[in-house]
């Protein structure tokens, strides 16, 4: 697959958000893919200037300005990634060690950002969520 590196370009010049506004969207969810933590701040900003509520797969994004993140803690999938580097040094061969998934998720909400696109948070979403900013 083609990754663009111009992210408006990759848009269309905003086309797809003009697109999810006209259609009355009521959310988008992107998908985890380096292009997008790539241009997390820029995919937010859009998101923000089409009032459009969205959730993302890192809290990176969240850290970014956006709504709202689940997914997988990217500092204890890098802390796993370094003990396979360690035990691979170690000598272990790399086909021997077990595959693993992430066992650590996070649900990460920015308050603030819900507050400017006037949507209230339920209760029990904000109790399950490991950090709420503004």
């Amino acid at each position: 697959m083609h990754c663009p590196t111009d992210f408006d370009a990759a848009f269309a010049a905003f086309a797809a958000f003009a697109a999810m506004q006209s259609r009355q969207a009521d959310g988008l969810l992107v998908l985890v893919h380096a292009f997008f933590v790539l241009h997390r701040v820029r995919l937010a900003e859009l998101a923000a200037r089409y009032r459009q509520p969205t959730m993302f797969g890192f809290r990176e994004f969240v850290d970014a300005l956006g709504l709202m993140s689940y997914g997988p803690s990217v500092p204890d999938i890098a802390r796993h990634a370094a003990d396979y580097v360690h035990k691979i040094l170690m000598g272990i061969r790399p086909a021997d060690l077990p595959v693993e998934q992430p066992t650590r998720f996070e649900l990460v909400i920015n308050l603030g950002v819900a507050r400017a696109l006037g949507l209230g948070m339920p209760q029990l979403l904000l109790l399950r969520a490991e950090q709420i900013g503004e």
